[in-house]
């Protein structure tokens, strides 16, 4: 089966976090951190809708400048969640330049910015057109755990203690729907933008007794169309299964408390991605610095019922050692893998 939504980490285990979620079918992408982006292509950043920021240690945050230089001058609304006080940290990076010359593009860039606190988040929105400087009024809505809510999926979110709030993330695919690519050329229909339109028109749950239009497209121009009944052509094109879940956990002390905000954020998880900063053995030096140890990681992944588990944000200190944060993580996780 193949899923809807593809998951890679940006770096090795050794650099920055990160974790890049290409969209089956469509010109988009969600990021989780904002690292060191020079392994993403241009390409791929333009992809970027959304960014989901645990905090803002340089670490997390250093690619925020390189997300902003792509997208500059292009038609966009970029949308950024972050912790409590996020927004001073994004005013801060748009303070550092100079924005004179914004007016005379041809293009609207704005970023939306939204913090996430207990109770509550609030959205500030900065354009490009007005040298970034902050609108007018700030939006504010209660938070009982869903960050994004959209017909195909859910982002959900949940503050953890890293000694400040530091946010971990859940995407939780709603259903998902696959496309039969042999289907498609026995019917001799094209792989084109019609099928993000086709598949949202499931997820809305529209009439499937509507009528739906199939285009060939060339240059960006409509040459050709096709009409078939929603209904009749998702029985024949689509393969309709359970949604996948993809959880990140990034920078969280190995507290009680954080644990069981952990297990219960990532339970059920497909692929869960979490950092295993430390072994076992340094678990002292780990709780001092407000990390997971990699027992820590493997252990949660077990008991959250985790089906697959990927290991990032090693501390430099194991550089010759991978092997070792991974048996042990594995090891407690029940997979010799």
């Amino acid at each position: 089966m193949r899923t809807s939504f593809h998951p890679r980490l940006i770096n090795d285990p050794f650099s920055d976090p990160g974790l890049f979620i290409s969209f089956l079918y469509e010109r988009r992408a969600i990021l989780f951190d904002l690292g060191d982006l020079r392994n993403l292509a241009p390409r791929d950043l333009m992809k970027v809708s959304h960014v989901f920021v645990t905090h803002a240690h340089v670490d997390h945050f250093i690619g925020f400048d390189a997300l902003l230089r792509v997208l500059l001058g292009r038609e966009k609304d970029i949308h950024l969640f972050g912790p409590p006080e996020f927004s001073a940290r994004v005013e801060g990076k748009l303070a550092g330049y100079t924005w004179n010359l914004v007016e005379e593009y041809g293009y609207r860039l704005s970023v939306k910015v939204t913090e996430v606190w207990p109770q509550e988040l609030k959205t500030r929105t900065y354009l490009c057109e007005k040298r970034f400087a902050r609108a007018e009024g700030e939006k504010k809505e209660p938070f009982s755990g869903t960050l994004l809510n959209e017909p195909s999926f859910r982002l959900e979110g949940e503050l953890l203690d890293h000694r400040i709030p530091c946010l971990g993330f859940s995407l939780v695919e709603n259903f998902s729907i696959n496309i039969d690519k042999e289907a498609l050329k026995t019917l001799e229909l094209p792989v084109g933008p019609w099928l993000t339109h086709f598949k949202k028109s499931l997820y809305d749950h529209e009439d499937t007794s509507n009528p739906f239009l199939v285009t060939w497209e060339e240059g960006g121009r409509i040459v050709r169309e096709k009409r078939f009944i929603l209904g009749e052509l998702a029985q024949r094109i689509a393969r309709i299964s359970p949604g996948q879940k993809i959880a990140y956990i990034s920078d969280a002390v190995g507290s009680p408390e954080n644990i069981a905000k952990v297990e219960n954020l990532v339970r059920n998880a497909d692929n869960l991605y979490i950092e295993a900063a430390f072994l076992d053995r340094d678990r002292e030096i780990a709780h001092r610095k407000s990390h997971l140890t990699a027992k820590q990681a493997g252990t949660i992944a077990r008991k959250a019922g985790v089906k697959r588990l990927t290991l990032f944000h090693f501390s430099p200190r194991y550089a010759d050692m991978a092997g070792e944060l991974e048996r042990e993580a594995m090891e407690a996780f029940g997979t010799n893998q």
